[in-house]
């Protein structure tokens, strides 16, 4: 995570500089700021976006009023944290779930032998909540509205129905039973599915890409979304592009990944060659790159072991694509067995 914190006091930076070097340990990235006489605001503006989270040194008051103005959205809003200066409290203040707030804010009391302030429902009851779950296993929510839903009748005592493709490990929730039909929880790559039910997409399906020079944006962009439409696959599935290592600093495919915010690999033709199995051959494509097809073998080489193709080549306008998904397991552990 990258997290910013902003302190008003050399005790609040004290303690500042104690927990940058405890989250910077932990793996996460920190960025610890004295705020300036009229500075909050533009702070807050500039750190809500660019950050994962925010941490205030400060009263509730003094968070909330600078975050005020850019609060939108559960789902893309930061966590943020308020802890007093003296490290007595650590409250999570905003996206304690999704944004992963009520996580953080546990941990670093813990560190500092403070006190976790967490309001969250189904935190307080002990019930399980679906969107913290789907946050750690980086599943993406297609409809957020209904967590509300489900929140509410776990926490009534209710039996929820979940439905998946992927394969589970560990032990589900004691409210939680696999149901293939009426499901409250789908979690699939597929587009399809029961209208009602909370959406989960697993990060799985590598999309493998072949394109002649210089080929533009809109001619990648009108080749993704036909082979989306011809898979059933939801776009929030697909988690890297791949391709050649020929087409590595190819500017329409890099803009392409930058839109859509994904990685973007390449491999060596003989990286490609040496995959076995049964792919769309071409002859010309052979005396191009050095390798009968680029796009189904970079998709199925994108995947790592496991990984099967579900989209064969689709050719047009110059752009080749096919779509290979990979493992994935949904893992519950102890914090999920309540």
């Amino acid at each position: 995570m990258n997290i910013g914190l902003i302190a008003f006091s050399e005790t609040g930076m004290e303690l500042g500089k104690h927990i940058v070097s405890f989250w910077e340990t932990d793996g996460h990235t920190a960025q610890l700021t004295r705020c300036p006489t009229g500075g909050l605001a533009a702070w807050t503006e500039a750190h809500f976006t660019d950050c994962d989270a925010l941490l205030f040194l400060s009263s509730c008051g003094i968070a909330v009023r600078a975050v005020a103005p850019f609060v939108r959205s559960k789902t893309t809003d930061p966590a943020v944290l308020v802890m007093d200066e003296l490290g007595t409290f650590c409250v999570s203040l905003l996206s304690g779930h999704l944004g992963g707030a009520n996580a953080l804010a546990s941990h670093l009391a813990t560190h500092l032998g403070a006190i976790a302030v967490i309001t969250t429902a189904t935190d307080i009851h002990g019930v399980f909540s679906v969107d913290d779950w789907a946050r750690r296993q980086h599943l993406y929510i297609a409809n957020s509205v209904r967590i509300k839903w489900i929140a509410s009748r776990l926490l009534s005592g209710e039996t929820i129905g979940l439905k998946t493709t992927c394969p589970i490990i560990g032990s589900l929730p004691s409210q939680l039973t696999e149901k293939e039909e009426d499901y409250d929880i789908l979690i699939s790559h597929r587009l399809r599915g029961r209208a009602e039910a909370l959406r989960l997409v697993p990060p799985v399906a590598a999309l493998g890409v072949g394109c002649r020079k210089g080929v533009t944006v809109e001619a990648l962009e009108e080749a993704y979304e036909r082979i989306l439409a011809r898979t059933n696959c939801h776009n929030a599935a697909v988690y890297k592009v791949c391709s050649i290592d020929l087409k590595a600093r190819e500017p329409g495919l890099l803009t392409f990944c930058e839109r859509h915010h994904l990685p973007f690999e390449t491999y060596s033709a003989s990286e490609l060659a040496s995959l076995a199995g049964d792919f769309t051959g071409s002859a010309f494509v052979t005396s191009v790159t050095g390798v009968d097809n680029v796009c189904e073998r970079s998709a199925l080489r994108g995947c790592g072991k496991g990984g099967r193709l579900i989209a064969k080549k689709d050719a047009g306008n110059g752009v080749t694509m096919a779509l290979a998904l990979r493992d994935y397991s949904l893992t519950f552990g102890k914090e999920d067995a309540l």
